[in-house]
Formats: structure tokens, sequence, C-alpha cells
């Protein structure tokens, strides 16, 4: 079917009316800009009817909706609850309830000072059945008579009884934030309406400290509220006057600090302030300096000073001498803050191979291993090496770290990092290997782990909590003790019926772009039904990316992913550049000027995979949501021949448009991500060259081009509430794909009570998921 027989005349009709955008010379017609009138008739209209039209189109996939939900319901322990954590004086977990949307939150005191092994708790009893156990928070009553419902984060005084909790019942990320007595259950009369996510309470419980917006809904000013008074009263502790950083303020890890941390792309500080002069001014903990990014936490090394007293210590992460950053450690004993950026000892650096700060190390590959004698023995070597973080506790240190592509944790006891520390060598960490329940049973099979720290919020806890997962191998926590080396299973995600991870395969493959570079591409498939590169025989394949603001896409499980591999779907991830899936090259080489590697590395996969026999391009579908949106977009229209069809979702694809009107949402700060086309013409030019909206081509220019006028069929997701990506775009994109010039098969599904994640509540979200797959697997020829 070509495109131009695939064009439907009854498409809602989207009224034409030329608005002209003149910059640097350029003029364009924009027929659509009308639709930003969000109270206009006529863009309600078209909601409405683009809605209407939706739902006509998808009734015939309502038996396989259906299906798929039920097969996602059916695999899913809906009664359940995470593993108690310690915070202070109770033991904290979350319940769900088969039926209800929401998960409670719920507590046991601890049953004393030494108490660090979690409490047995039945999950199949109801929230606040136990014995000791207190409701904290229960989400579904709080979600009575809301369409969508969103806590903000909660915040604890360090005795339990206050609790600062934010709501969003509109999805737009404004939160009301209220004050409840935990002892009565009550809230105080006082809120704090329309402000930013999260917030903090002092450890006295008896100052909130949280974030207002301004117009262009930045955050950027630090108000004061004193627990018990009118809001009218608070008063601003500090602001943040350019335009490009957001702020955000919370508690230490210590609780000795209350911490502002505000930065945009690359650039970042810290201030503070001690929690026991609350109404004091806050302080630069490390002045700012343009282009540097940083970050510090605190900790202590107990009887490690020659005397025998403790040595309080600041962890610094910051990329001053390292673009793909360091950990230094000050010795706070000697002098007072502010400190200097590169001040104290290097614990671990990563890789500046590639990177745009790299010296004469720029031009090397990423991937090219590199060795540092002042690292810990295990990084020797690694490519792609980005340091991500370090985390002291009184019993041990953690630290992450990015390398070959995937993420990596380490570990050590406290007192060996003391005595490096002391003797001025490098630690000697161990790399923490995940320990599956389930090990393979094949020996030549893989799998691609994620790992990471989790569920160590309290300092004096002598063991540490770590989870990990695979694209094949439900998510599991464990709890490991690095002096004895101990490793215990706390919880594993219980997937029911006939799950066998050994049913699936995931495999790691390297596939070279256009300019040489190697992106690494993740595969997951289940042979009995899937029989990738097999002569003759290639597979439908579900290939995703995003690609940008160094966010990785690493490896996990998904229960609805199960449906799509159950009927011989070969599931790819492209892990392009723009990503910080190789480090802080690998984003840099994929944002601002260089931001088309992302689309062509995604291309490059795509099209290699098809050509080596994994996929079949009739039968492939592109998915990505927001940035990722905007690289569908960009894609389609660059090489439609490779897609039967794309799913773009909440997608940022007339980002020229928006970048260049500073008084939208986000767009001063992302000027340091996709650069400033409002003051530099040849940022104008290159994003206008790939801008999706803009550059969509006709029937006839497809066929000059590639030498047919397929387009591939495209589905798109929007909210009316988003504040990230403004429901206009996507809006303004289906009414030029549905013109009949451009003749492509495009709907939209559109949410009046949503945000850019989506719909609230897990049954909520889980139709909307086996919505989007139905359609996949429609375009895909898998229809049962």
């Amino acid at each position: 079917m070509t495109a131009t027989t695939a064009y439907r005349n009854d498409y809602p009709a989207a009224v034409r009316e030329p608005k002209d955008r003149s910059f640097h010379g350029d003029l364009f017609s924009d027929p659509y800009e009308w639709m930003r009138a969000k109270d206009d008739p006529r863009t309600q209209e078209f909601v409405r009817g683009q809605n209407d039209y939706a739902e006509e189109r998808m009734k015939p996939l309502a038996g396989l909706r259906a299906k798929l939900f039920d097969e996602l319901k059916s695999r899913v322990q809906q009664t359940d609850m995470s593993v108690p954590t310690r915070v202070n004086g109770y033991w904290y977990f979350a319940r769900t309830q088969e039926g209800r949307q929401y998960a409670t939150q719920c507590r046991i005191p601890v049953a004393g000072p030494d108490d660090w092994t979690p409490p047995e708790v039945d999950p199949e009893a109801a929230p606040g059945s136990m014995p000791g156990e207190e409701i904290v928070f229960d989400a579904n009553a709080e979600a009575e008579g809301h369409d969508f419902f969103r806590l903000g984060g909660i915040d604890l005084s360090r005795d339990g009884r206050w609790m600062l909790y934010g709501v969003d019942v509109k999805g737009d990320e404004r939160y009301d934030l209220k004050i409840r007595d935990l002892n009565t259950g009550r809230d105080l009369p006082e809120t704090i309406e329309q402000v930013s996510a999260g917030g903090c309470l002092t450890p006295d419980g008896k100052w909130a400290f949280y974030v207002k917006v301004d117009d262009a809904w930045r955050p950027y000013a630090v108000w004061r509220h004193r627990v018990g008074t009118d809001a009218a009263e608070d008063v601003e502790a500090w602001r943040e006057d350019d335009e490009r950083f957001w702020v955000g303020v919370g508690m230490s890890f210590d609780e000795r600090n209350i911490v502002i941390g505000t930065g945009s792309k690359t650039t970042t500080e810290v201030l503070t302030l001690s929690v026991d002069d609350p109404t004091g001014r806050f302080q630069p903990f490390i002045p700012r300096r343009e282009g540097i990014e940083y970050d510090v936490s605190f900790a202590c090394f107990e009887g490690a000073g020659d005397d025998g007293a403790d040595v309080p210590v600041a962890i610094v992460y910051h990329n001053v001498s390292n673009p793909n950053f360091q950990i230094n450690v000050i010795d706070m004993r000697r002098h007072e803050p502010p400190y200097a950026l590169d001040e104290g000892v290097v614990v671990a650096a990563g890789s500046p191979y590639g990177c745009e700060r790299g010296g004469e190390c720029s031009g090397m590959p990423v991937g090219r291993p590199y060795r540092n004698p002042d690292n810990p023995a295990i990084l020797d070597g690694a490519s792609g090496l980005g340091i991500e973080g370090i985390a002291i506790h009184r019993h041990f240190v953690l630290l992450s770290y990015r390398a070959d592509g995937l993420p990596h944790l380490a570990v050590m006891t406290k007192q060996a990092a003391v005595e490096d520390w002391r003797a001025g060598r490098p630690w000697r960490f161990e790399e923490l290997h995940p320990r599956p329940s389930a090990p393979l049973r094949n020996p030549h099979a893989e799998r691609l782990y994620s790992i990471g720290a989790g569920g160590n919020p309290s300092y004096e806890a002598p063991r540490l909590r770590y989870s990990f997962g695979s694209y094949t191998l439900p998510g599991e926590l464990h709890e490991f003790d690095p002096a004895t080396g101990e490793d215990v299973l706390l919880k594993r995600i219980r997937v029911l019926g006939d799950f066998d991870p050994e049913d699936y395969v995931e495999h790691r493959l390297w596939i070279t772009a256009r300019d040489g570079e190697r992106i690494p591409v993740s595969l997951v498939w289940r042979p009995s039904v899937c029989h990738p590169q097999i002569e003759g025989s290639p597979a439908p394949m579900f290939i995703t990316g995003y690609g940008a603001y160094e966010y990785s896409l690493d490896p996990g499980f998904s229960v609805p992913r199960l449906s799509l591999l159950d009927r011989g779907v070969l599931y790819a991830v492209a892990h392009i550049r723009g990503g910080g899936e190789m480090g802080r090259a690998w984003y840099e080489q994929g944002r601002r000027l260089n931001k088309k590697h992302s689309f062509e590395d995604f291309v490059d996969v795509t099209r290699a995979l098809e050509e080596e026999g994994w996929a079949d391009p009739k039968r492939t579908v592109a998915n990505g949501g927001s940035a990722g949106g905007l690289l569908m977009g960009a894609v389609a229209n660059m090489a439609p021949d490779l897609y039967a069809g794309v799913e773009a979702d909440v997608p940022f694809v007339d980002a020229l448009t928006s970048i260049l009107n500073p008084d939208l949402p986000l767009t001063v700060t992302e000027w340091d991500e996709w650069g400033d086309p409002l003051h530099d013409a040849s940022v104008y030019d290159y994003m206008k060259s790939y801008t999706p909206y803009e550059n969509v081509p006709t029937a006839v220019e497809r066929l000059a081009r590639f030498g047919t006028d397929h387009f591939p069929r495209i589905f798109v997701t929007t909210s009316m509430n988003d504040t990230r990506v403004l429901y206009v775009e996507p809006l303004k994109w289906i009414a030029r794909l549905q013109e009949p010039e451009v003749g492509a098969d495009a709907i939209v599904k559109i949410e009046v009570e949503a945000g850019h994640g989506g719909t609230s509540g897990r049954y909520k979200q889980w139709e909307e998921i086996s919505y989007e797959n139905a359609w996949c697997l429609w375009i895909m020829g898998l229809r049962e």
C-alpha cells in the first residue's frame, strides 16, 4: 500500500492559517501555529475530532488490546509489598493490593538501635493490619475524586511525626505541598500551592524548604516555611536569576545541612546552610565556574585522625580537570568553606577519550581502553569509562561507574578506604557482581545486567543493598556485607504464570555507524518463536532509542514486553549518541551541532539489522518518547523505507519553534542541550535542517529521494497538561502528516487529564501500554 492510497479523506479537518516566523533572514510560514491557543474552540474541536478518529481506527484492535491487558495483569503479583527499609526509628515499606491503582505507604517501629534485619511482614495482609503497623500515606484514598493523581515525594522529620508531601491532580507537575501530623493523621491548616516537586523538612520538623517556579515554569527560588504558620508568611531564602538554571533543595545525607543544588546542562553549584541555623544565609560550598559541573556529599572517617579523632570529609564529584568526571575527597579540617574544585585526594577518574575538553585525548576513539595509575585497579583498561558517584557510609563505601556501555558498582569496607586514604594510594575497590537467584543454565548464553545501589538511606547500616536485573531476568534486591562477603537475596520480582527466563535470549552487538563509530545495540527475543538471522526468516522488530540529555537506556526487565516476545518480535535497543551509555563523550557527540549523530546512528543500526537478516523492514516498528519522539520524527523523514510504523510518545517534534521562544517553559534551560537558535544563525540553520515538523516530505519528494512514496504509519500520544513537551507540537505534526500531499496514515491519542508521563494509576497505565502495543503488533502483522 502506497502512502497516497493509505491517506484517508475522513481525517478531522485542520484549518490552515499561516503565521510567519522570521529569524536570521529565514521566513517560515506555519499553517498550524494557531493550535497553541489551548482554549481556542478550533483547538478543542480538533482534539475531540482526533480522539474520536483514533478511537474509530482502533476499534478493530479492541480484542487484541484486551488480550494484551489480560496477559499483563495475569503475570503481575498484584497484591505485594516492597522490602522494608530502615529510616531512623521505623521500617518503611509500600503495599500494593489487587484492584487498587496506587500503593499504600506503611511503617513498623524498629525493635532497637541494633535492629538492621528487615521485619517479616505478610505481603497478603491489609495495610495497617500487622502488629505495630501504621499507614503513612494511602494514595488510593487521597486520589478519590481525581482522574489524575501523582505524589510529589514525601519527607519526614527525624522522629517520624511530621510528614511533608506534595500532590499533583492535573498532570502539569505542579504540586500543592501539605504537612501532616502522623500522630493524629491530620493535615495542618497551611497549604503551599503550585510549587515544584520535592522539598524537605528540617530534622526537628520545625521548618520546611521548597522551590517555587517562575512564569516559564522554571524552578528558580527556595522558600522557607515555619511549620504551623500561614504560608503567606513564608520567606524567600535564595533565588537563582540565571534563566538557564534549575533549582532544587533537600537535606544532606548526614542531615547536618540544608542543601541547594542549582544547575544548567553544563554548570552546577551547591549551597549549604546548617540545620542549626535554618533562618541563616545559604553559602556556596564551591563557587560556580561556567562550564563546570559538581556535586558534594558529606561523611566522616571515624577515628582516622592522628589523635584518634573523627575526620569530617566532603566528597566532591566534578569535571573540572576530567570531562568524564572524577571524585575528590576533601579533609574538612584544613579550612572552612568555600572550597576549591580539584581540592583534596582523587579517588577515581573517568576517561577523557573523545570528550570536548579532553585535550590531546579529544580525537581518540570513545571505546579505547583507558588506563590511569591513580585509579582503582578494577577500572584499569575500561572502555567508555564514566564516573557516576560515590557513597561513603559508616561501614562501607560504594562507587558507581559506567564502562563498556553498562553500569557497574564497586564496594570496599570503610576501614580499607581509610587505610588507603591515609597511605595516599589507589583505593582497593572490588566490583560487585550480580549474584542472580536463577543463574543461567546455558553456559553459552549471556545477560546484560543493570546494577545499582538502592535502599541505603541510613549512614549507620552495617550492610549495603544493591539491585540488579536484565532484559530477561526480573529485578532482584540483595543485601551484601563487604566485611564477610555474605550476599542475601531480599526480594525478586515475581512473574506469574509459566514464565521462565531461560525461554528468552539477550545479546549485545556493536554496529558501525556511517562515521566509523561503533554503536552498542541490545537485542532480546524468544528463540522458540523468533528465528532472526536464519535465512529467509527475518523477524518483526520493535526498535527503540532516546539519545539525549546523557540519559542511558540500560537493560531492564519489562512484563509488557513479554507479550511482544512471545509473539515472535525481536526487541532492539539502539544505544545511540546523545545518551550516556559510553560516558560524557557519547553525550557530547549527540547534542547541539552534533545532534544529527543521534538520528544517523538509529538509522544505521536499523539498516544494519535489516541487511544482516535480523529484521524485516516491512514489519519493523520504531518507538521513542519525548526527545526520543524527536528522534522518531527525524528518522521517519530521513529513512521512511526502513520502517513499517513509528510510535512517537509525547514527541518533541516542533523543536525549533519551541527553542526560539524564551517565554515557553524550559526553553532557555534547553539551549545548553540543543544550542541557541535565537542568537546563533548557525544553530538555527542546523536545527531547521532536522526538526521533524518542518521537514516532513511530501509523497512526491519521497519518490524523488527514496525511489518510493512509502511513509511509515504513525501513532502519536500526547497530553494536554504536559509542561515539558507542549501538546501543540504533536498536534501540529499530526495535522501536517494528515495533509493530502503528505499522505501519511497517522493517528494521535490525546490525554486530556494527564501530563508528560501519561496517565496515573497502574491499571490505567497497563491499559495504555496495551493500547500502544496492540497498534505496534498490528503494524507488524501480528494480530492475535
